[in-house]
């Protein structure tokens, strides 16, 4: 009785705090249950809200049973899933678009079906239409005109992406293989302006002049469009005995690339909540667009399927050799190219022999963007052959040239470290 009025005495003037009562056995637990119970009215009516936490060990036990003893195991087992989970979403992250253009290759092998409906409702349009959509939200006014000190290093880029690298078509379309679309689609390749993208990334992983390399980007897109007829008319369509109707080549790629570019940009200058947004995603809007460009060999695939099974292995390891070599001659003329333009305009001093002017030609002159393609080819219908036969080798040359450029940039930024590290020994 006196250790019952004690604790009440004790309730009814608390101090601050936590409280664990503990209980040794199932008569002592029962009985400091009532007594809380009773405290806890009689502190209610006083409007004393202490916090009480009441731990019972032995019913703890019985409830968890051995649970305690498996959680060093579960923790375990979840460091072992996230130690081989995150190296295969980093990989995917950094590798996203040969992933997913291999990945369209591969489903519209395994299943045609979704592709030949997809072709029915036109969406390959629709994919040009939106690539080009977010290449203008993305386009930064101050980022073309701070190249325009360097224009005499931009024009010759444009010069060689739009006039002379396009003649090597004359050379592809000499070789033979079957089926021929797969020479036909590599002489169409190298007829197309520079990369969307990846050529200003690797410009800027290789510390290069990122402005001017996208102001070439950009104004070579452009220019394609006028140009690109008359070149595939005149280098493609002549030697294969094709017509091009040139006019109407002009005017969808028009609809197809220049208004979505026009539009987009537009969009951007218009809304600057718009314009934050896409600086601030450019990652998700990147990854946005290899989605759309994805579905292209997806659907032109799943479309040529039946003739693709025909096509023997040796004939695939040829097309992707092809494509190394087209890069390799396209790096070695534009290299070539720099130093003859740097003996001609003042040597060392030359605007071309400063390394980041240089870097930036090399990487944007000697790379043909896939997405320009897969529009021409699209507008073209079968005018040189199955679309997706035409497509499968500009795949294999676009993944080439992505891979050769890292690994060109990775062989640069090494050597420049470790001359760093010479000097500063």
């Amino acid at each position: 009785m006196a250790g019952t009025v004690q604790t009440l005495t004790n309730l009814l003037n608390p101090v601050p705090g936590t409280f664990h009562l503990r209980s040794l056995n199932s008569k002592s637990n029962k009985h400091s249950f009532n007594v809380i119970n009773n405290s806890l009215i009689l502190t209610k009516a006083r409007s004393i809200t202490p916090t009480l936490i009441i731990r019972n060990h032995t019913n703890s036990d019985q409830i968890h049973g051995n649970g305690g003893a498996d959680l060093p195991a579960r923790k375990s087992g979840i460091l072992r899933f996230s130690v081989v989970v995150e190296p295969l979403f980093s990989f995917a992250s950094n590798n996203f678009l040969p992933l997913a253009l291999v990945g369209g290759v591969a489903l519209g092998l395994a299943n045609p079906v979704p592709g030949c409906i997809a072709h029915r409702y036109q969406l390959s349009k629709v994919s040009a239409f939106g690539i080009f959509i977010i290449s203008g939200l993305t386009l930064r006014s101050e980022d073309i005109s701070a190249a325009a000190e360097a224009w005499p290093v931009g024009l010759f880029g444009l010069v060689s992406i739009l006039l002379l690298t396009p003649n090597l078509s004359r050379i592809i379309l000499q070789l033979h293989l079957q089926p021929q679309e797969f020479v036909t689609g590599l002489a169409l390749f190298s007829c197309m302006p520079t990369t969307l993208s990846s050529g200003v990334a690797l410009t800027r992983l290789a510390g290069g002049n990122a402005a001017l390399a996208l102001a070439m980007t950009v104004t070579s897109s452009l220019l394609a469009i006028i140009i690109l007829p008359f070149s595939i008319s005149n280098l493609i369509a002549c030697g294969l005995g094709a017509t091009v109707p040139t006019g109407k080549l002009f005017r969808r790629l028009i609809f197809t690339l220049l208004i979505p570019l026009i539009l987009g940009k537009a969009f951007r200058e218009s809304f600057k909540d718009l314009a934050d947004f896409a600086d601030n995603n450019r990652k998700l809007l990147s990854v946005l667009s290899v989605l759309l460009l994805s579905l292209v060999p997806w659907i032109q695939v799943s479309r040529s399927r039946p003739l693709l099974l025909m096509v023997k292995p040796a004939a695939f390891l040829v097309v992707v050799i092809m494509g190394i070599l087209l890069h390799v001659i396209l790096l070695g003329f534009n290299a070539i190219s720099i130093r003859c333009l740097c003996a001609l305009s003042g040597g060392s001093k030359s605007i071309f022999a400063k390394k980041e002017n240089s870097t930036a030609l090399l990487l944007v002159a000697s790379q043909k963007a896939l997405p320009v393609l897969v529009a021409v080819v699209d507008q073209l219908g079968c005018t040189f052959g199955e679309s997706g036969l035409l497509i499968i080798p500009c795949i294999a040359a676009h993944l080439n040239q992505i891979i050769m450029g890292s690994i060109l940039v990775s062989y640069w930024n090494k050597n420049e470290h470790s001359l760093g590290n010479t000097k500063a020994a």
